[in-house]
């Protein structure tokens, strides 16, 4: 365990640090932080933790201390809109809590993208991650079809950084389809090893917390993108 790890901060700020920590697109892994219970076990189905407003479920992930989370909903913006937010790896530490640094490494090969994101954590000692981040589908002009990208953690593209862990572990996806307009619905799908110890009260406050959160996150961001696009016209 570092030193920053075994500091500690009173209850009232552990709760509101805990209920915002969420993470989203190649950027996520910071919300996982309150769905790790200790060593994971496998588990055939998954267990449901809220129903409203967004489904989450989530299950132990063999050989490893992290959780798989699935959750889904509908957000009160545009499919296009969420799109371009999430595809926005750069601005990321603009909107999403505790994301200290955010940026494109480089372009992929059929428009994916190696991405680098830093965690200023109040809590724990600062984590970071780089992942290669997949387009697997992506709307049409006329905002019809399926956004689809995925990720997955290369821990080593990049040098590690001293004071920072970092994480080995981070994969997950967005699917995100038009549902009328200015409405979408969004399944969030990923899975994050914090690395190392990380305090117990994390592990027992609000799993559907941080999830609840990144959705909002989301939502808010694709809101002010349409916003400001129809300001532009």
């Amino acid at each position: 365990m570092s030193e920053d790890d075994a500091k500690s901060s009173p209850a009232g700020n552990a709760k509101d640090v805990c209920m915002k920590l969420s993470w989203s697109g190649a950027a996520v892994a910071a919300g996982v932080l309150g769905l790790v219970a200790g060593k994971a076990q496998a588990e055939a189905e998954w267990k449901t933790v809220s129903e409203k407003p967004y489904v989450v479920k989530v299950r132990a992930r063999p050989g490893s201390d992290a959780k798989e989370v699935w959750a889904e909903g509908d957000l009160s913006a545009s499919a296009a809109d969420v799109q371009a937010v999430l595809r926005d790896v750069d601005a990321y530490r603009h909107w999403m809590p505790y994301v200290k640094e955010s940026r494109l490494l480089k372009e992929l090969p059929e428009e994916g993208q190696l991405t680098y994101t830093k965690l200023d954590l109040p809590v724990v000692s600062s984590r970071d991650y780089v992942c290669s981040v997949v387009l697997e589908s992506k709307l049409a002009e006329d905002g019809s079809g399926v956004f689809s990208q995925r990720w997955r953690a290369e821990p080593d593209a990049i040098p590690q950084r001293r004071g920072t862990v970092r994480l080995r572990l981070n994969e997950g996806s967005w699917r995100v389809e038009p549902r009328g307009e200015g409405t979408s619905h969004a399944v969030y799908r990923f899975t994050v090893d914090p690395a190392g110890s990380i305090p117990g009260f994390l592990a027992r406050m609000g799993q559907k917390d941080a999830v609840e959160d990144t959705f909002r996150a989301v939502e808010k961001r694709a809101r002010h993108h349409a916003a400001a696009r129809a300001q532009a016209k």
